[in-house]
């Protein structure tokens, strides 16, 4: 789906959900030796580079999830995003705001990729609504721009690269990253 060049223009803040969008919304629920549970979550690597690319662009990029999740702590910190909100009650809203003041920024200017009914409150407010291939009905309802890709399977890497096209960035973002590796 083509993202709307004027609304990508004004995007400034990402904000991604995790279950469902960053990962395919699996868990692997166990426990260790001593009787500790232990949660795993497969993360997309293409996600990765999505995420640097954006940030490269000057957008700021922020986690916003539903569910507490040491997994998600130890990704974020890999990407390189501080700002990593989990909330087990799936209220985000609040944490949105928080963001948006924090960073002294508006509704207009954010965009936020989510796939679940905890995404539609904030869906409804930001400038650039979207969502993964699978999507809640209600959930792609309120989305602008939709993404060919399930969550986990690249979908985060999907919305960066139509964002950055729509904004002029792509071509230069990935000419300069094959420069730094000697390409």
């Amino acid at each position: 789906m083509e993202m709307p060049q004027a609304t990508a223009q004004r995007v400034r803040l990402v904000i991604l959900d995790v279950d469902g969008v960053m990962t395919d919304g699996g868990l692997y629920i166990g426990a260790a030796d001593d009787g500790s549970s232990v949660e795993l979550k497969k993360f997309h690597v293409e996600d990765g580079i999505a995420v640097r690319m954006m940030k490269r662009a000057g957008l700021h990029v922020a986690i916003v999830s539903g569910r507490v999740s040491a997994a998600t702590d130890i990704r974020a910190a890999e990407l390189g995003i501080s700002d990593v909100y989990q909330d087990r009650n799936t209220h985000k809203m609040p944490w949105v705001e928080k963001i948006l003041t924090d960073l002294g920024m508006d509704w207009p200017e954010t965009a936020l990729l989510g796939d679940d009914l905890a995404d539609l409150p904030v869906l409804r407010k930001v400038g650039l609504p979207a969502t993964v291939a699978n999507g809640v009905p209600e959930v792609r309802a309120a989305a602008v721009w939709q993404s060919g890709r399930k969550g986990g399977d690249g979908a985060v890497r999907e919305f960066a690269e139509a964002l950055l096209k729509a904004r002029g960035q792509w071509d230069e973002l990935v000419g300069q990253y094959c420069r730094e590796r000697g390409g």
